[in-house]
């Protein structure tokens, strides 16, 4: 069998090790298997080439093998121990084995897994102090790595355009379904115009120095800490070299950014300035913004890959895509935008939650509808139907109050983290749409107010069709017309911007309708 087609986690088996070992644990990413046991961890490089990763031969496999080892140890000495051959005796593969290499892996020594960043963030257990064991390896760090001739230019307007214009190349085909297509052109419009605008700041980067041979992967899954005594730094990117040298602002931003996912941004903030303090690179500020902003597009876009890896798990997909999402939210906000809050109102069975749904399959937001948070609130499923008389049981004024309330309070919560919000309630009455407005007096969010309308005739059918379908809305025909009886309709000046929809038309050109609005 050819090394480039030994599936390795098949064949490892507790033989394979030169010492003895009970029990070890396989990873396998889209690039590498990693084999972990509680002495030392092997990893092996895949026989794959993705254009700006090439590890395709066994020289080249080794070859990166050694760059990482060599890059690594810049960061992490203690942890990269060199390169090994693995060679087949008999039936086994052995690590460090005497005979023919048939591959070759890099030895390290385990990182206290309890220590992984990463992990401490999702527990909420990352200090101010495991920042400055950061910031007090990075600044000596950046000083001293390599510089000047074969480095500056990744710090040029050229390459710069050329990493944010392929990002947004590889990340088209996922508008729609991991972020609107307006996000995406208003983040590109913002990366040119910042690029365009800037270009004599880029080009002081380059004479002053910071245009650096740096990490190129600095976030919280490639950080480890012992403790607060010593923080490991590790697997910089050793495949290509535009992708690990640039702006020391570049990795400072990635980081930075990775703070903010985790909705740690006083972290995030306090990481910056001790920084730039211990680091004297003031100007860094200026361009941070630009770089965290691409830095979220590329997570959103490995996660995007990660959504449609045909290999995947079901639920790994789910998340990567949700991750790519919150990604592509953050990348909008550190250029600016504005995330909006697009209100569908309307009498029962004027089509609201039908466009409502239809509008959500292409601009990923979040969705609250009236009907399924009136019915969580009470504990009830959302998808039966409680049927009452108008204004009675579940449909009190009392629940519906509180209902309204929690509307305001999931969409506050979702703009202020930079995320659209459509909702879908009728908000037939003056008090429900004063809600909103007050919450957006105190939140930075766009409004669009849409109000849905149809003949009567084709609400009454909508109704028929409604009790043998399950959705979560239980206004009948006789609902509706006391609905129409007490109704406070809304006016283009108390709502605007102010949509009217009339709901009998295609569901085709509401949509153009509802999209040209936006």
């Amino acid at each position: 069998m050819k090394s480039n087609e030994i599936h390795w986690d098949r064949v490892i088996t507790a033989e394979s090790f030169p010492f003895q070992v009970r029990d070890f644990k396989s990873v396998q990413t889209h690039i590498s298997y990693v084999f972990i046991t509680p002495v030392y961890v092997y990893k092996i490089k895949k026989p794959v080439n993705f254009g700006f990763l090439d590890f395709s031969t066994l020289e080249k496999r080794k070859h990166f093998c050694e760059k990482e080892v060599e890059l690594n140890r810049r960061l992490a000495p203690e942890i990269y121990l060199g390169v090994v051959p693995i060679s087949k005796e008999g039936d086994i593969y052995r690590f460090e084995g005497k005979g023919e290499p048939v591959e070759y892996a890099v030895k390290m020594k385990p990182l206290p897994i309890e220590g992984l960043m990463q992990d401490l963030l999702k527990k909420k257990q990352i200090k101010e102090a495991h920042l400055d064991l950061i910031i007090d390896k990075l600044v000596p760090f950046y000083k001293q790595a390599r510089t000047g001739e074969g480095v500056d230019t990744y710090g040029s307007i050229d390459v710069i355009s050329y990493n944010t214009e392929e990002n947004f190349l590889q990340t088209k085909a996922f508008v729609g379904k991991a972020i609107a297509e307006y996000r995406y052109y208003y983040i590109i419009n913002y990366t040119r115009k910042f690029l365009k605008e800037n270009a004599s700041l880029f080009i002081k980067r380059v004479e002053e120095g910071f245009i650096r041979e740096g990490h190129g992967d600095l976030y919280s899954a490639n950080i480890c800490f012992e403790g607060l005594k010593k923080v490991y730094i590790f697997d910089c990117i050793e495949f290509n070299e535009r992708f690990r040298c640039g702006d020391v602002c570049s990795d400072i931003a990635f980081l930075a950014m990775d703070l903010d996912f985790h909705e740690e941004e006083g972290l995030s903030q306090y990481f910056v300035e001790e920084y730039v303090k211990k680091s004297s690179d003031s100007e860094l500020t200026k361009l941070l913004n630009f770089y965290k902003c691409y830095r979220a597009c590329v997570r959103g876009k490995i996660g995007c890959f990660t959504f449609a890896s045909p290999e995947v798990p079901e639920e790994v997909k789910k998340e990567s895509l949700c991750s790519a999402r919150k990604y592509f939210d953050l990348a909008y906000r550190y250029a600016g935008g504005v995330p909006k809050l697009i209100v569908f109102m309307g009498l029962s069975g004027t089509g609201k939650s039908f466009l409502a749904s239809k509008l959500l399959e292409e601009i990923p937001a979040l969705y609250l509808s009236s009907d399924i948070v009136r019915k969580e609130l009470l504990g009830l499923s959302p998808d039966k139907h409680y049927y009452a008389e108008y204004e009675k049981g579940i449909y009190s004024p009392e629940h519906t109050e509180k209902t309204y309330k929690e509307l305001v309070k999931r969409a506050r919560e979702a703009l202020q983290n930079g995320k659209d919000v459509i909702v879908d309630a009728t908000f037939k009455n003056l008090w429900q749409r004063r809600l909103f407005a007050e919450m957006l007096k105190k939140v930075k969010a766009e409004p669009i107010w849409i109000w849905c309308s149809a003949p009567e005739s084709l609400i009454k059918e909508r109704m028929q069709k409604r009790m043998v379908e399950g959705t979560s809305s239980d206004a009948l025909w006789e609902i509706y017309l006391k609905q129409k009886e007490t109704a406070e309709i809304p006016t283009e000046r108390e709502c605007n911007p102010f949509l009217f929809l009339d709901t009998s038309q295609s569901c085709e050109n509401l949509l153009s309708e509802i999209k040209n609005f936006l």
